[in-house]
């Protein structure tokens, strides 16, 4: 018989530390059915009879955000055999909110309090005996971090799962008027159920709690016949429900801190006299971009850049290549055979492969950030910001991790409650050039501007301005519109993460990378291998020797007018954009087999020469522009399509990149042309008609707010 425990608790009480030190290396990382909330599952140390579910981190069991209505349908439809409630000793008034609707579950719970070795640093007291009297339920203290008191917390939690009178029965009253509303209700419809549970189903009943009148299949007549209690409550409180529940469980809650808490020490504690500094007004961004460039200069330019070298040069240029081609002579294969494994399969992957440790250096440096709570300041210092473009303070989590890789970056999405915001963040995130990207902006750097220290630079406010233009606008449209969801973080203190969280943390962001960009990968490199080797010629389809005879070139040639109003119509442009959709470094590599090259440098400087003889300056820095905002990689493809979950928004968010994409490179090119070499024609013409639309939609008001002061208005006047 498998026992089932399941992890409740506020976000940063340090649920994910305790689950991590209970299951170790058995667990398994998915998505819950139907949605993209991560769902942790693991086998407990040692007894692989017991499961243990860490549920999202919540702050209530009311049914607003998806991470509650997937918690409390867990709770009430699985029916674990304990809970398992992690509360943060430092801030328990606010977690014991959610400890008290656990409660009222009628399944056997086991409070943690965690951060006791904190709480003992600090000289504050929580008498555990008098809570777990006060309570009705078991009450230890822990700390998950140095896992003490853990081994105690989980034989007490096997302890009251299997034993059948371990169902609490809550503790906690209301004033009498609720309590004279509740008793009527229990007695009206719910004295058909077990006496421990009638308590929970009255309280969610009267909080207008439509989805428990569904569940318990009430008639309109019941509702109406219980409406009636619930109004003669609020009239009485001169409150609404949910906010009379909420007042009384604080307040109720208050008593129990009075009775259970000493606090020893008033002054401003280490985390207080920290966030002073960093969370400050004007010293909160200067300090952030300190960070962040630190941050990036290891994991991308020193030991990142450094590792990434060695894994492209040698790993996957010399050392797996030449393995692999000894081994397929040694057993006489195909010639073929062995031009796609090394040509496509090999060269393909191991492209993108290559990034892989710059990625986990750089998941590395981000776990530290999360584990230690740093991260959660950024997104406090950085709301203010993104709110006035319609994006929240997470939205620029995303775009931050998108700076090393895409795919991360669209699946870090998930933390973003509301949905609008959360599909225009996915949308947009990849606006910001990649890692991938670079080897793009170092070719025409090189190639056409001699190098110019001003074309990175230049390439990241594109894609910024990007992000932000698209903010504004999308929000103005019915898709997303309405003011972007309140951004509320609790900012938890700062810890010393364990290296065994961040290694954790870093090879499951990192090995998600590696299968879902793998799996994509290979397949898209052996397509784009054999419309390169195959063709037409003479009539018959076979091999072709001239990759101008192969399907690779027919494909860009039937799609190079696309592109002609953008200053760059030739084919050889066209097969190199479409190829980068495969992976973006891919369009050095095409260039450098197009010109001639069998194998060019990262930053194709052979081809530089050749390079500058088919475009203009004007016609690179469209080309260059536009490959940073369309479509991202196949393998980012694929994760907008894993995290929209929906076919027609994922062609709604690869439509809207690459539509936005074309028209800006073709008012760079039109416009230019225009102004530096006087050529005025049609597409000059749509070029500045696209940039008037663009700022008619960047200042005109919003018609969600036009309806809403128009229904105030008409209100007010009735």
């Amino acid at each position: 018989m498998t026992i089932r425990i399941a992890l409740a608790g506020n976000p940063n009480a340090g649920k994910t530390t305790l689950f991590n030190a209970l299951t170790g290396a058995r667990q398994s990382v998915g998505n819950w059915p139907g949605v993209t909330v991560e769902k942790k599952e693991g086998r407990l140390k040692n007894r692989p009879d017991v499961t243990v579910t860490d549920l999202p981190g919540i702050y209530s069991l009311s049914p607003y955000s998806l991470e509650e209505i997937i918690a409390r349908n867990y709770l009430l439809d699985e029916k674990p055999d304990v809970i398992l409630n992690i509360v943060d000793g430092t801030n328990l008034e606010r977690n014991l909110y959610l400890t008290t609707q656990l409660l009222e579950l009628g399944i056997p719970v086991v409070v943690a309090i965690n951060m006791m070795d904190v709480l003992a640093k600090s000289g504050d007291l929580i008498d555990t005996d008098l809570l777990e009297k006060e309570l009705g339920c078991e009450v230890t203290g822990i700390s998950a971090l140095k896992e003490t008191g853990v081994a105690e917390a989980v034989e007490k939690a096997l302890a009251s799962a299997q034993d059948p009178d371990a169902v609490p029965v809550p503790r906690h009253r209301f004033s009498g008027s609720v309590e004279h509303a509740l008793a009527h209700i229990e007695e009206a419809v719910l004295h058909d159920l077990p006496e421990h549970v009638q308590r929970g189903f009255a309280i969610r009943l009267f909080e207008r709690d439509g989805e428990t009148a569904k569940r318990l299949n009430l008639s309109d007549e019941w509702r109406a016949h219980l409406e009636q209690d619930i109004r003669n409550c609020e009239e009485e409180m001169d409150n609404d429900c949910e906010s009379i529940i909420a007042t009384e469980r604080y307040n109720w809650i208050s008593g129990l801190m009075e009775k259970c808490c000493r606090h020893i020490s008033n002054h401003l504690s280490v985390s207080d006299r920290i966030d002073a500094i960093v969370t400050n007004r004007f010293l909160g961004l200067p300090i952030f971009a300190a960070i962040m460039s630190f941050v990036y200069y290891v994991s991308v330019t020193s030991l990142g850049g450094f590792v990434t070298d060695w894994t492209n040069d040698e790993l996957f240029g010399k050392i797996v290549p030449d393995a692999v081609k000894a081994g397929l002579v040694a057993v006489d294969c195909a010639e073929w055979l062995q031009n796609l494994i090394l040509d496509g399969i090999i060269a393909g992957t191991g492209a993108v492969l290559g990034f892989v440790p710059q990625i986990l250096i750089l998941f590395a440096f981000l776990a530290f950030m999360e584990y230690c709570g740093y991260m959660a300041r950024i997104a406090f210092i950085l709301d203010r910001v993104f709110h006035r473009f319609g994006l929240s303070g997470k939205s620029f989590i995303s775009i931050l991790i998108g700076t090393g890789c895409g795919v991360p970056g669209i699946m870090s999405s998930r933390t973003i409650e509301n949905e609008r915001d959360r599909k225009m963040t996915i949308i947009t995130t990849t606006f910001i050039p990649c890692s991938a990207k670079l080897p793009i902006i170092a070719l025409f750097s090189g190639a056409l501007f001699a190098g110019a220290w001003w074309v990175a630079p230049a390439a990241y406010f594109t894609g910024i301005a990007a992000i932000i233009i698209s903010g504004i606008i999308l929000k103005k449209t019915r898709l997303f519109a309405g003011d972007p969801a309140p951004f509320v973080m609790e900012l938890p203190p700062y810890r010393w993460p364990t290296i065994g969280n961040i290694v954790r943390s870093m090879w499951e962001r990192g090995s998600l990378f590696i299968r879902k960009a793998g799996t994509i990968i290979l397949l898209s490199t052996i397509f784009v291998w054999f419309v390169s080797k195959y063709g037409f010629t003479d009539g018959h389809f076979g091999a072709v020797e001239d990759m101008n005879d192969g399907l690779i070139a027919w494909l860009g040639n039937a799609i190079s007018w696309i592109f002609s109003p953008l200053g760059w119509g030739d084919w050889k442009a066209s097969v190199a954009t479409i190829t980068g959709l495969v992976a973006k470094e891919n369009v050095v590599g095409t260039f450098g087999i197009l010109f001639g090259f069998a194998e060019v440098a990262e930053d194709g400087q052979e081809i530089w020469g050749t390079l500058a003889t088919h475009f203009s300056l004007l016609a690179a820095w469209s080309f260059l522009v536009f490959n940073l905002l369309c479509a991202p990689c196949f393998a980012a493809i694929g994760a907008i399509r894993r995290e929209m979950n929906s076919a027609k928004w994922t062609f709604f968010a690869i439509a809207y990149q690459t539509g936005f994409a074309w028209c800006t490179a073709l008012c760079m090119y039109q416009l230019g042309n225009w102004i530096f070499n006087g050529v005025f024609g049609f597409w000059t013409g749509v070029a500045i008609a696209l940039v008037l639309a663009a700022l008619y939609l960047l200042f005109r008001s919003s018609r969600e707010k036009k309806r809403l002061s128009m229904t105030v208005s008409n209100t007010q006047g009735a």
